[in-house]
């Protein structure tokens, strides 16, 4: 898969992992794909819902130690 932006949001906890993010889609084009690397297990319930309110495409999560990865592709 082609990761257009990756960020790190390790150490932060809700909202910031989101608002990140939000931010980070702005910064690439539609189709593109978001990698946002998590240490809060809570990210993984609030990525799912910021997927359906923004029209995002969650494509995958994962946990890997004690990091969530998650995969959104920008609308």
């Amino acid at each position: 898969m082609d990761i257009a932006k990756e960020i790190d949001t390790r150490g932060l906890n809700c909202p910031l992992p989101i608002l990140k993010a939000k931010k980070a889609l702005g910064e690439i084009d539609s189709g593109q794909v978001l990698k946002v690397v998590s240490t809060d297990p809570g990210s993984v319930r609030d990525f799912q819902a910021f997927a359906k309110q923004t029209g995002n495409e969650l494509l995958e999560q994962q946990n890997l130690g004690k990091d969530f990865i998650h995969l959104l592709k920008r609308r």
